[in-house]
This record gives structure tokens, C-alpha cells and sequence, in this order.
């Protein structure tokens, strides 16, 4: 009789707390290329609800263990807190997804968002470094999918630029630490210009920060989000 009591106690205690946030790993072809990617999933999750959700490029080599430390270090915490999921891809054989990476979209996107009934209007795209450019890079050749852009850093690059006016009326954001000579430069000139040109954009500088910026000294984490739903 007391085991039955317990276990009912037990059982009551599980259904009136959400269920951990939990992180999956998944593989599969996306226009022709393989790609494992990982994905966290927010406290409760329940696939039968839509919701909104980020998609993340790691830097460097875009390798599966950059992907998920970049999810860790600047975005699953918060993105439990409010609710959303994150998608991080590692790049596959092909190349960065700046490159032959990209072949995989739109097929990955139409993937993702059957697979977790994303909300059509609040898909974000993000990444640092290699990742920012990636952001960019798919966010020009398939503007209809994103609401906002972040590179932290990041920017349009090369022939991306040439596609810049498909990102008109969207939110873009670039942050790019005070001492990144390398990329501070370039990101500010086209900052500024896509402010004259009258693009929705804001260029931040962290103060003592290096090309990867440290998201836990800056609170940066918070910060991403609040600006993402900041955009109206």
C-alpha cells in the first residue's frame, strides 16, 4: 500500500513540473548532402504546438562539436527561458554553409519546420564568424524564410552583398567586439551604409572583446533575444 502511495505521489510530482529541456542530435540529406545537426528543445516541449525558433551557425570549421558549443555557450539558456528551439547544423562535406554547404537549403528548412511546427514568422538566423557569414549568406539567397539576421560578427560578404536589398524591411544585427580590427571595419562601413539606405539595422561594439565574443562576460545571451523580439 505505501509503495502504490508513493509511486502516485511520484507520478503527481512529474505531470505538475514541465519536462526538462532536452538536446537531440539528428542526421539526414538535405539537397543531396548528409548533415547532423543538433537541436534543443525548450522545457515542455509538446510537438503538437508550434513555436518560435533560431537557427544557428557554429564558427571556425563549422564542425558538430562547435555547433553544440555555440548552442551552450549563447543560446540554450535563454532560448528555454522563453520558450523556443534552436537548431544548430554542422557543415557537411561539401564545404561551409557559405559555400557548397549551402546546398542544403531550402530542403533543411522545409525539414525543420515540419518536423517542429515552427512559426512561419518568427524563424531567426544567427551565427558567429563563419556562422555570421553563413547567417547572411542564407538569409540573402532565401529571405522569405527569416524574420530577423544576427552575425556576432558577421555580415554580407562578396557576391552577398549584391543581395542585400532582399533583406529590406527585415531586422538585422551585427555586434563585433572593439578590438576584432579584422572585422569591425567591414561590418561598420556596411552598417552604415544600409542605415542611409534606410535599412532596419543596428551595429553594436563590445567594449574589450576579441573576434569570438564571451557571451556570459556581456550577457549577451539575454541580449541576442531581446533584440530578435524587439523587432516588430
Amino acid at each position: 500500500m505505501l509503495t502504490r502511495t508513493l509511486s502516485a505521489l511520484a507520478l503527481s510530482l512529474v505531470s505538475a513540473f514541465p519536462a526538462s529541456a532536452a538536446v537531440v542530435e539528428k542526421t539526414g540529406r538535405f539537397g543531396g548532402l548528409q548533415i547532423t545537426y543538433k537541436v534543443s528543445l525548450p522545457p515542455g516541449y509538446d510537438a503538437s504546438k508550434p513555436y518560435p525558433a533560431i537557427l544557428v551557425f557554429g564558427g571556425g570549421s563549422q564542425t558538430l562539436q562547435g555547433a553544440g558549443n555555440t548552442m551552450e555557450s549563447d543560446w540554450r539558456s535563454e532560448a528555454d527561458q522563453r520558450g523556443y528551439i534552436v537548431i544548430s547544423p554542422a557543415a557537411p562535406a561539401a564545404g561551409l554553409f557559405f559555400e557548397g554547404g549551402d546546398r542544403a537549403f531550402p530542403a533543411f528548412l522545409e525539414a525543420m519546420r515540419r518536423d517542429y511546427k515552427i512559426v512561419p514568422s518568427r524563424l531567426h538566423v544567427a551565427g558567429h564568424s563563419n556562422g555570421g557569414l553563413s547567417a547572411f549568406h542564407i538569409a540573402v539567397k532565401y529571405p522569405a524564410w527569416f524574420a530577423t539576421v544576427t552575425g556576432y560578427p558577421g555580415l554580407a560578404d562578396g557576391p552577398d552583398e549584391d543581395g542585400l536589398e532582399k533583406l529590406k524591411g527585415k531586422c538585422l544585427f551585427m555586434h563585433v567586439g572593439d578590438q576584432d580590427s579584422g572585422w569591425s571595419g567591414a561590418m561598420k562601413a556596411q552598417a552604415d551604409s544600409l542605415r542611409r539606405q534606410g535599412y532596419r539595422i543596428a551595429y553594436t561594439v563590445e567594449k574589450n572583446q576579441t573576434h569570438r565574443l564571451k557571451a556570459a562576460e556581456l550577457n549577451l545571451p539575454r541580449r541576442l533575444f531581446d533584440e530578435i523580439e524587439g523587432c516588430k
